[in-house]
């Protein structure tokens, strides 16, 4: 695969691209057919179970295309939450020294 891109910075992983769109078509593909083919199988359908493959291989499809944003995005946003955090405490020792 590719025509899809791996690897991000920060900036480039919130912007929208071709990668969220495939996202956004296979994630309710995957759910149809992981929902319907469970059903079918359980009926023991052949279809259920071609069914059900498909959704699993969607499901892999969308986590190997949406992962590598989200674990950019994900990791910048918590060194964010570390300075944030980090500031607030020194804010809070710096009242707590005041009073």
């Amino acid at each position: 695969m590719g025509f899809i891109k791996k690897d991000w910075t920060p900036a480039q992983a919130d912007e929208w691209t071709k990668e969220d769109w495939i996202a956004i078509v296979l994630s309710p593909l995957s759910y149809i057919f992981l929902t319907i083919g469970t059903g079918l199988s359980i009926l023991l359908l052949p279809i259920g179970f071609i069914l059900l493959a498909l959704g699993i291989i969607s499901a892999l499809l969308m986590h190997l295309v949406i992962d590598p944003k989200l674990k950019v995005i994900s990791s910048e946003f918590e060194k964010k939450q570390h300075e944030y955090l980090e500031k607030l405490e020194e804010s809070i020792r710096w009242e707590d020294n005041d009073g």
